[in-house]
């Protein structure tokens, strides 16, 4: 048997249950115990708890914890299913109706760039109470995770497959349910795994809005008293539970995915003169996103105190007494938050590229360092925020740290299953010369691993603005997400849906920029993709 098994596009096989099997075991408790002695060292600086303090909280107030646990849960799971559900009939659209393609990324992508931290106070608003708000976010928050790696992967077989359907007089729907589908079943896991932690943060975003009940308003009680205790423990609380999803969604897609990946051969993509055709698109996509948000104004019938529409905040940019004074305090915002938000995203995507590298040349690592780049990324950002930041700082550092943790997880998750998608063929080939580690990363892992590499970019970049932007809000106080939070608080809504449009706009900028040196870079390495 050669290495051609380490490149099988399911997760590492489980039958190593020997020494290897102690490898997560050793993670736990090497965090465990630098937790502890981190915690012991800063005890007068009261933004660190120790295990045995946590432990001892939790016991305590056990009744308290698991209600607001059983609210969010719930809201959490709900906000999963949907937002997985629209994922996975918007890729099934797309691929039946090409043409329909960008319209709907572009419009996904608006709405994924909305930030959670202006969209919360709306929706409660709308909604009023009740679980609306927490429900809406974590469906926000998880529907592009999912849609992205799932284009990705529907577009991973082989033309020959689909000439073989072709052969026997089947048509699209054929192709997608048999061949499609199950190709991109790697990637559709790869993607639930990343929504599962970010399904309950956007739960805990939309409890701090106004909710009665829930771990989101626990949360803000603990950073109310700067009850450190507290804190952690809803830390702790909310960390085990985006693990536990984690692995029991990587077990789920180990018992499902039994076949090597492919080895993909296309066609170099040739320019088609489709440039016209993206301007078409993208102007449709913008009057489809205003004619939406005017007419989902006048449909619901909302209170144009809080309800701005396109025209109003057109006004009060453009053509308000105010206007000048209105984008110079936006500007400036957005230009203290840039200077974090760059640095913070590059900084993520870079490390958890490298950490997926690592664990592949070195295997013996992976059962160590999985458990540890899982709980960094599980620990919800509300919580931790303004303790990271007070420990590190209101600068640079804190607030880059909070960006790069935010980009780190879901880079790392996509690479590694890009590297594991290595052709097990191929690598029989390099195996067959006697090709080390570093040759087959460079030749046929990093290749196959550079699709799920910008998917995982192109994701990031929103999600980078949510961490920024959460970190301003709760921590800072300056920059973008600051502003917001204070416009919501003042009930200034021409400043705030000023924003939240200015914010939504050069995310979706930032996005189709990473897009375009995807589309240089996958031309030459993975053609399929631009198909």
């Amino acid at each position: 048997m050669t290495d051609a098994a380490a490149g099988t596009g399911r997760p590492l096989a489980t039958g190593r249950r020997g020494a290897g099997g102690y490898g997560p075991m050793l993670g736990v408790l090497v965090l465990l115990a630098g937790w502890e002695l981190a915690g012991q060292l800063l005890t007068e600086a009261f933004v660190l708890a120790a295990p045995s303090e946590v432990a001892l909280y939790l016991v305590r107030d056990w009744q308290l914890m698991s209600r607001a646990l059983g609210v969010t849960l719930g809201n959490a799971a709900a906000g999963f299913v949907i937002g997985n559900v629209a994922a996975v009939a918007l890729a099934g659209v797309a691929l039946l109706w090409p043409r329909s393609e960008r319209v709907i990324t572009g419009l996904a992508l608006l709405v994924f760039c909305l930030p959670l931290v202006a969209t919360g106070p709306i929706l409660r608003v709308f909604f009023g109470p009740g679980p609306g708000p927490q429900i809406a976010l974590a469906a926000l928050a998880v529907y592009y995770t999912t849609l992205i790696p799932l284009l990705v992967g529907l577009r991973a077989a082989p033309d020959s497959w689909f000439d073989l359907v072709r052969s026997y007089g089947r048509g699209p729907m054929s192709a997608l349910v048999h061949v499609r589908a199950m190709a991109a079943l790697p990637y559709l896991f790869t993607g639930l795994q990343i929504a599962a932690p970010a399904a309950f943060l956007g739960a805990m975003v939309g409890e701090f809005t106004g909710a009665e009940r829930g771990m989101g308003v626990l949360t803000v009680r603990a950073i109310r008293a700067l009850d450190v205790e507290m804190t952690w423990g809803l830390a702790t609380v909310a960390t085990a539970v985006a693990i536990l999803a984690y692995v029991g969604i990587g077990a789920l897609a180990r018992r499902v995915l039994l076949e090597a990946p492919p080895v993909i051969l296309a066609a170099p993509a040739v320019a088609t003169g489709r440039r016209l055709g993206g301007w078409i698109d993208t102007g449709l996509v913008i009057l489809l996103a205003l004619g939406g948000w005017a007419g989902a104004i006048w449909a619901f019938g909302l209170n144009p105190f809080f309800a701005k529409g396109p025209g109003d905040v057109l006004d009060a940019l453009v053509f308000a007494p105010d206007a000048a004074a209105t984008r110079a305090t936006i500007g400036a915002a957005l230009a203290e938050s840039a200077v974090y938000l760059i640095p913070g995203y590059i900084a993520g995507l870079l490390a958890g590229a490298a950490l997926a590298i690592l664990l592949i040349l070195v295997p013996a690592v992976a059962s160590t360092a999985m458990p540890l780049a899982i709980a960094l990324r599980s620990v919800p950002i509300v919580t931790t925020a303004p303790l990271i930041v007070l420990l590190l700082g209101r600068g640079a550092v804190g607030t880059i740290f909070l960006v790069a943790v935010m980009v780190f997880f879901p880079s790392f998750v996509a690479c590694l299953q890009g590297l594991r998608q290595a052709p097990g063929q191929v690598m029989a080939v390099f195996d067959s010369y006697a090709a080390g580690p570093l040759a087959r990363l460079v030749r046929v892992r990093i290749p196959a691993m550079l699709p799920a590499f910008f998917a995982a970019a192109r994701m990031a970049v929103p999600a980078s603005v949510l961490a920024l932007t959460v970190a301003e809000w709760l921590a800072t106080g300056s920059g973008i997400g600051s502003l917001m939070a204070l416009s919501a608080s003042l009930s200034d809504y021409d400043m705030l849906w000023s924003s939240v449009v200015l914010v939504s706009a050069l995310s979706a900028l930032g996005y189709v920029l990473v897009g375009a040196v995807e589309r240089r870079v996958l031309a030459i390495y993975a053609p399929e993709q631009l198909a």
